[in-house]
């Protein structure tokens, strides 16, 4: 079940509550009773290994010839 970070604006606590995701947009209260809230933007990470790696990325082909830049090259002149 995902968690969901929030924080108080009245006493400045953050807090995790964990529920589904459809009812990711419904108000929290937090511990201390407060229902002033805020959902915070988080982030994930995922991190892992491989003994074998990850392969790389394959090439993209170009139109133009030449080296990426601020247009992927090709088109500055």
């Amino acid at each position: 079940m995902p968690r969901y970070d929030y924080r108080c604006r009245a006493c400045g606590a953050t807090f995790e509550v964990s529920r589904p995701m459809i009812q990711a947009s419904d108000p929290a209260s937090c511990p201390e009773g407060h229902d002033d809230t805020v959902k915070l933007l988080s982030t994930v990470a995922v991190t892992g290994s491989s003994k074998a790696g990850a392969p790389a990325p394959a090439p993209r082909p170009s139109s133009g010839g030449g080296g990426g830049g601020c247009c992927g090259g090709g088109c500055c002149s």
